[in-house]
C-alpha cells in the first residue's frame, strides 16, 4: 500500500507542478487535464484493442454534391460512405471547396468546419464487445429467455410478495431443513448465523440503479448518437434486453458466494464468486488470479466511470448553466462535490442504500417525466424518429462509420450505462436480506430494463427529434464533443440543449438532476471500489480511510479533465472488468441453474 500511495502522491504532485513552464492563464483545470490525458489514452488503447472486420480501408476520394448536399467518402475497397449535410448551417453544405488531411483523416469543409473521419473508416470491433455480446446471448438462451418470461416475477419480489419465504426453517415444498447446517450457518449465502444481509430487495435495487441510472443515460446516450447516429439506439435497446440475463446470473452468484462478518457487514461480488466458485470447479489458481485482477479493475472503475465521468459531466452542466469559465471552476466545483460525497460514504452501504432509495426514484420521475412531456409535445415526429433509428441501425447512413460503427457505439454505451456483464451491480445486490440467491438475481434484471430499455430510449428519442432541425452532424465528434451552432459541447450539454429546446428553462432543472445523478452514482461506486480495495489491502480501518480519501481526490481530477480523457479512462476500466467476470459467469452457469430450479420450486409451494 505504501508503494501505491507513493505513486498516487507523485501523480498529484506532477499534476500540480508540471505546469510552471506554462502560462498562468491556463489555470489549474488545464494543468490537470494535460497531466491526465496521455495516461488515459494509453490505457484505453490497451483495453479496447480492436479486431478489424473486413480488412483495412483508407480514403481515396471525397466529393460533395452541391444539389443534394451529400458528401461522398470513397474507400479503397470500393465502398462509399455517405454524409448528409443538407441540414447543416453555414456554407459547408454547398461549398465544394473541401480539404482532406490524409495523415489525420480530418476533413475541412468550405466554411472552415472540421469533421473527424478517422474513428470509423475501418470496421473495428474491440474484442471485449465480442465477449460481452456472446456472453449475454448465451445466458439468454441458457435460461430460457428469463429476461422476458420472469420479469413479472421480478417485480413481485421487489414488491415484497415473497419476503416471508426467508422466514421458513424448513423448505416449504420438501419439508427438509435446508436452511441450517449442523454448525447453525446458512450454506452458500452466509457465514454468520443470524445475519441475512444489510438492505432490502428494494434498497439493493435502488443502490445498484443509482450506479447505473445516471449520466450514462444522459451523456452516454448523447455520445452514442452523436458518433453512431440514431441507429445506435436500437443496439442499445437490444443490449439492454440481453443484458438482463447477464445481470440475473452475476447477481445470483454475488449473493450465493458472499461473506458476512460477525457484525453483519456483507462482502460480495465477482471478487468472491470468481475465487470461491471457480475453486469449486477445480480452477482455484485461476479463480484467485481473476479475483485479484477484477479487484484492481473495480478500484480503477470506481475512480473512472463511477467518479471522474460523473464529476466531469456534472461540472460541465454547472458551467453551461452559470457561464463561469475560469481556469479553476472545475477543481472548485469538484472540491464541493467531494465534500458532499465524503459526508455520505463514511456511513457505508446502509447509508448509501438509505440515500439512494430516496434520490433514485425522485431523479427517475423528474427526468423521465420531462422526456415523456417532450415526446407528447412531438408525438407526430415519433414514428419518423423510430424510422431513422431502424434505418440507421442497419445501414449506418449519415455517419462515416457504417453499420459496424453504429453497432459498436450502441453496445458500448449500453454496457457503460447498465453495467450488465461488468459485475459491479453484484457487489451492491450481495448486501440484500435474503436466503435465496436467485431471488436477488431476478430483482437485478429490472436494472437494465429500467436503465437502458426505458430511460436510454427516451433520451435517444428526444435527441433524434431535436436534431430533425439539423443542429449537429452525426459522426462529427472530436474528443468526445460535437459541434452545435459553432461551439463544441460534450454529451450532457447535447442532451441539455435537446431538452431545453422543447421546454425552455429546463436546463436549470436538468442541472439539478445531473448533479443528483452524478452524486448517487458516485455513492454506489465508492462502495464497489471499496470492496475491491479491501480484497487487495485487507479490511482494516486504515485501508478503508485510504481508499475514501483517494476516491474524493479523483472527484476533483474528473471535474477538471476534458471529456475525451475522462471517457477513455472510464470506458477502459469498466470494460476491463468484463473479461474475468464473463469467463467466470459461463463456468458457474450450472450453479445458477440449480439455484434457479430450487427457488421456482419453493415459490410454487407458496402459491
Amino acid at each position: 500500500m505504501k508503494q501505491l500511495l507513493l505513486i498516487f502522491t507523485l501523480l498529484i504532485f506532477g499534476v500540480s507542478h508540471q505546469s510552471y513552464a506554462q502560462e498562468k492563464s491556463e489555470g489549474l483545470d488545464a494543468r490537470i487535464n494535460q497531466a491526465v490525458k496521455p495516461a488515459t489514452t494509453f490505457i484505453s488503447d490497451i483495453i479496447f484493442y480492436p479486431v478489424t472486420v473486413g480488412g483495412h480501408k483508407t480514403i481515396t476520394d471525397v466529393s460533395l454534391d452541391t444539389n443534394s448536399h451529400l458528401l461522398s467518402v470513397k474507400l479503397d475497397n470500393g465502398a462509399t460512405r455517405i454524409l448528409d449535410l443538407s441540414k447543416r448551417e453555414g456554407e459547408g453544405k454547398s461549398n465544394p471547396n473541401i480539404r482532406l488531411d490524409h495523415s489525420t483523416n480530418i476533413l475541412t469543409l468550405g466554411d472552415g468546419t472540421e469533421m473527424a473521419l478517422n474513428d470509423s473508416l475501418d470496421s473495428k470491433v474491440p474484442i471485449v464487445l465480442f465477449v460481452l455480446i456472446l456472453g449475454a446471448l448465451f445466458f439468454t438462451i441458457r435460461f430460457g429467455f428469463v429476461n422476458i418470461r420472469k420479469l413479472g416475477l421480478s417485480i413481485d419480489i421487489v414488491r415484497g410478495k415473497y419476503d416471508d419465504i426467508d422466514e421458513h426453517v424448513n423448505d416449504p415444498v420438501t419439508g427438509d431443513e435446508v436452511w441450517h447446517t449442523l454448525e447453525g450457518d446458512i450454506p452458500d449465502t452466509e457465514r454468520v448465523e443470524g445475519h441475512h444481509g444489510e438492505v432490502s430487495h428494494f434498497q439493493a435495487l435502488t443502490a445498484a440503479l443509482s450506479a447505473t441510472v445516471g449520466l450514462g443515460n444522459i451523456a452516454g446516450v448523447a455520445i452514442a448518437i452523436a458518433i453512431g447516429g440514431p441507429g445506435a439506439t436500437l443496439w442499445m435497446i437490444l443490449a439492454g434486453f440481453i443484458g438482463m440475463s447477464t445481470k440475473f446470473v452475476e447477481c445470483t452468484l454475488g449473493v450465493k458466494y458472499r461473506e458476512i462478518e460477525g457484525d453483519g457487514t456483507v462482502h460480495g461480488g465477482p471478487m468472491y464468486y470468481l475465487k470461491k466458485g471457480l475453486a469449486e470447479k477445480g480452477f482455484g489458481g485461476l479463480g484467485k488470479v481473476f479475483a485479484i485482477f477484477y479487484a484492481v479493475m473495480v478500484v480503477g472503475g470506481s475512480f473512472g466511470g463511477g467518479n471522474m465521468f460523473q464529476a466531469n459531466q456534472a461540472t460541465a452542466q454547472f458551467i453551461s448553466l452559470t457561464g463561469i469559465k475560469t481556469g479553476y471552476v472545475g477543481a472548485a466545483f469538484g472540491l464541493f462535490m467531494a465534500i458532499l460525497v465524503g459526508i455520505v460514504i463514511i456511513g457505508g452501504i446502509k447509508r448509501i442504500g438509505s440515500v439512494a432509495e430516496k434520490i433514485v426514484p425522485l431523479m427517475a420521475i423528474l427526468y423521465v417525466g420531462a422526456g415523456l412531456i417532450i415526446l407528447a409535445m412531438n408525438y407526430d415526429l415519433i414514428p419518423s424518429s423510430f424510422g431513422q433509428i431502424w434505418d440507421g441501425a442497419f445501414s449506418g447512413r449519415g455517419i462515416v462509420g457504417g453499420f459496424a460503427g453504429v453497432l459498436i457505439q450502441g453496445f458500448k454505451r449500453a454496457a457503460f450505462s447498465n453495467e450488465a456483464g461488468v459485475g459491479s451491480a453484484a457487489i451492491a445486490h450481495a448486501a440484500v436480506k435474503t436466503k435465496y440467491p436467485v431471488s436477488e438475481g431476478l430483482v437485478a434484471m429490472i436494472g437494465p430494463f429500467v436503465d437502458t430499455v426505458i430511460i436510454c430510449t427516451i433520451t435517444a428519442l428526444v435527441i433524434v427529434i431535436y436534431n430533425n432541425g439539423g443542429h449537429f452532424d452525426y459522426g462529427n465528434v472530436v474528443d468526445g464533443e460535437v459541434l452545435i451552432q459553432g461551439s463544441r459541447v460534450g454529451g450532457v450539454d447535447l442532451t441539455s440543449a435537446a431538452f431545453d429546446s422543447a421546454i425552455p428553462g429546463f436546463s436549470y432543472i436538468l442541472t439539478v438532476a445531473v448533479i443528483l445523478f452524478a452524486f448517487s452514482t458516485m455513492l454506489s461506486w465508492s462502495y464497489y471500489g471499496l470492496q475491491g480495495w479491501k480484497v487487495l489491502f485487507g479490511r482494516s480501518k486504515a485501508a478503508d480511510t485510504t481508499y475514501k480519501v483517494l476516491f474524493l481526490l479523483f472527484v476533483i481530477i474528473g471535474s477538471s479533465a476534458s471529456l475525451g480523457a475522462v471517457t477513455d479512462f472510464s470506458d477502459a476500466m469498466i470494460f476491463a472488468m468484463i473479461f474475468p467476470n464473463m469467463i467466470g459467469l459461463v463456468v458457474l452457469a450450472p450453479v445458477v441453474q440449480k439455484e434457479f430450479h430450487r427457488f421456482l420450486e419453493v415459490i410454487k409451494g407458496k402459491k
